[in-house]
């Protein structure tokens, strides 16, 4: 109210001075929303996303890796849920998928906390899938598991990634009945079905069409 010069007491001016907030905190909303699309973006992406973490994961960090599917990590890299110590409450995120890799428990310490972790202890905790030594290693691995998933079935790896993200958010029934639907649509006819079983027996590397 102050920041509005004269007009800035009472009467019509803090009408002025109430709209104007409302239309910053619009804004501001609106700007998180943004954010939060730009992390949700690595989930959306049909493909599998690996996160390969060395150095420190912070903030914002925690909040993009949790939406990838798959994270590794170096034992010396340092994760930290920092926003509590910055006098914000994580929302690009971490507090909606952490829970789900990690339990709520430990999400609740790590963000009430905020403190820092090592990549050994993400590991631990299952926030990584592995750990190793050195960031060599680390890239080593992540480009390994990439080339072995871009090796498989893209309508299989699309549609397990599809899968996975739907029975994360529904119940057991939920998701099977939504599986039948994914392969009742998907399979009959499948050309990369039948290329599989015909690189066997010409026992030979399947080779599968891109989407």
């Amino acid at each position: 109210m102050q920041g509005l010069g004269p007009a800035g007491g009472s009467g019509s001016g803090s009408q002025e001075g109430a709209a104007c907030q409302g239309r910053s905190r619009w804004r501001f909303r609106s700007f998180v929303f943004v954010l939060q699309e730009a992390m949700s973006a690595f989930e959306a992406c049909p493909v599998p996303v690996i996160a390969a973490v060395h150095g420190h994961c912070v903030g914002a960090g925690i909040d993009m890796i949790t939406a990838c599917d798959i994270r590794l990590a170096t034992d010396s890299a340092v994760f930290c849920v920092k926003e509590a110590d910055l006098a914000i409450v994580a929302d690009m995120g971490t507090l909606q998928r952490l829970p789900a890799i990690v339990g709520h428990g430990a999400t609740a310490e790590l963000a009430l906390t905020a403190r820092d972790f090592s990549g050994a202890e993400a590991k631990e905790l299952r926030l990584v899938s592995q750990s190793y030594k050195s960031q060599e290693a680390l890239m080593a691995a992540a480009n390994a598991m990439a080339r072995t998933i871009a090796a498989k079935s893209p309508l299989a790896v699309c549609g397990t990634k599809r899968v996975l993200l739907y029975q994360r958010d529904h119940s057991v029934a939920d998701g099977l009945d939504y599986v039948a639907t994914w392969n009742s649509a998907m399979l009959p006819q499948s050309a990369d079905v039948q290329e599989v079983f015909l690189a066997r027996a010409q026992r030979r590397r399947p080779i599968f069409s891109r989407l």
